[in-house]
């Protein structure tokens, strides 16, 4: 039997564990804010798929993935668990400033043995991780987004985006101040929104 997440095949394994991880967060929801209250029952699409899509459109091989801001751990243990199938000797590193989330995001990586490390402190504050891949979800602007991702990214690494509606005017304004190669595609979960690939990032001009 074939197990299929977003646009990816996966093993029993591994879907069973994105199943597990979704039970944990329901039940961590009800009492830190891990994902809005009125996407729980969609969980799976809203948030497993969306997360998860980002992995085939990284496009590359890696030995280090950061994922940035993670949150509930969407994108980033999502990240980490279709990894240990796809890239095993990858390491994988979550950055996230609430403790209360921190300590959510190291439950998971303890009961569901997932490789990824945890580290709980502000994104301009961590010591540059020097990615090949760096990503997150639903963080800030594009223009306020861009510096905290070249802080990690090594120099051939690109950035994989969740960006929403306004994705269009979120560039515009990110290529006044900065320099980058682009890729833009249709996100599974919602047709106006977006995935952006980003390669060579600088200052402009």
């Amino acid at each position: 039997m074939e197990y299929r997440v977003a646009n990816q095949n996966v093993s029993r394994e591994t879907y069973e564990k994105l199943t597990d991880f979704t039970d944990l967060v329901r039940k961590w929801t009800s009492k830190i804010n891990l994902i809005s209250p009125n996407t729980v029952e969609d969980i799976w699409k809203r948030h497993v798929v969306d997360s998860a899509q980002i992995h085939a459109l990284a496009g590359m091989d890696y030995k280090h993935w950061v994922d940035i801001g993670s949150g509930g751990g969407f994108p980033g243990i999502v990240i980490a668990i279709i990894a240990q199938e796809f890239a095993p000797e990858s390491a994988i590193t979550l950055i996230e400033s609430d403790q209360r989330k921190a300590t959510f995001l190291r439950t998971a990586v303890r009961e569901l043995s997932i490789n990824a490390k945890i580290i709980c402190d502000r994104i301009e504050n961590t010591p540059p991780q020097s990615a090949d891949i760096v990503s997150a979800r639903a963080l800030t602007a594009l223009s306020a987004l861009v510096p905290l991702l070249q802080r990690h990214m090594a120099p051939d690494a690109r950035t994989v985006l969740h960006k929403g509606r306004r994705y269009e005017q979120e560039i515009a304004d990110a290529r006044k101040s900065w320099s980058f190669t682009l890729e833009e595609h249709e996100s599974l979960t919602d047709p106006e929104s977006r995935i952006l690939v980003m390669e060579g990032i600088s200052c402009a001009g």
